[in-house]
C-alpha cells in the first residue's frame, strides 16, 4: 500500500488487528493513510497490563481512556484514569502506565506524528481473532532491537501500584 492522505471510514470492529504483548491493538489510521502526520489505534489491555517505562524520541503521544482504571506515569508526575480521561504524554520523557482492577481497559492512543505503529506491528502478529490473546512472555532481546529501530528506550521497569 502506497502513502495517501485520501478519506476513509472504518467501522467499529474494522482495522489491521494485532496482538501485542498480550494486548489486542485495531489499527485506525496508520501513516501510510494520513500521510505520516498521526496514527490512532484502539486498544484493549488485560488487567495488570504494564509495559516497561520507556521514553520516546521521535513522537508524542496521547490517550483517551474509552473503559478501565489506569495508572499513567511520565517523569516525576502520577495520575489515576478512568474512562473519560485523557494524557498528553510527551517525547522525551520517560512513561508507562498499569492497568488497575480486574476488568480489561480500553483506550485510544494517538501518536504524532504517525510511525509507532509499525514498532507494535512488528513486535506483535496479526490478531486472529478481536480479543485478548493468551498471555505469553515476550520476546526482550526483540523488543530491545526493535526499540533501537524506532527511536524508543527501555529506561526501567514497568508501573506497579503504589
Amino acid at each position: 500500500m502506497t502513502a495517501s492522505n485520501d478519506p476513509y471510514l472504518l467501522a467499529r470492529d474494522e482495522g489491521p488487528a494485532v496482538w501485542f504483548l498480550g494486548t489486542l491493538m485495531l489499527f485506525k489510521a496508520i501513516g501510510q493513510n494520513t500521510a505520516q502526520t498521526f496514527s490512532l489505534i484502539e486498544q484493549t489491555l488485560p488487567p495488570g497490563f504494564a509495559p516497561p517505562l520507556h521514553v520516546h524520541h521521535a513522537e508524542d503521544e496521547a490517550f483517551y481512556i474509552l473503559e478501565g482504571e489506569l495508572t499513567f506515569v511520565c517523569g516525576e508526575r502520577r495520575w489515576q484514569a478512568g474512562a473519560g480521561a485523557f494524557i498528553f504524554l510527551p517525547k522525551d520523557i520517560a512513561h508507562g502506565f498499569l492497568v488497575e482492577g480486574s476488568q480489561p481497559a480500553r483506550l485510544l492512543q494517538f501518536t504524532v506524528p504517525a510511525g509507532l505503529e509499525q514498532f507494535h506491528a512488528e513486535m506483535g502478529e496479526p490478531a486472529q481473532s478481536l480479543a485478548l490473546p493468551a498471555p505469553t512472555p515476550p520476546d526482550l532481546a526483540k523488543m530491545q532491537a526493535l526499540a533501537a529501530k524506532y527511536h524508543l528506550e527501555i529506561v526501567g521497569p514497568p508501573v506497579r501500584p503504589e
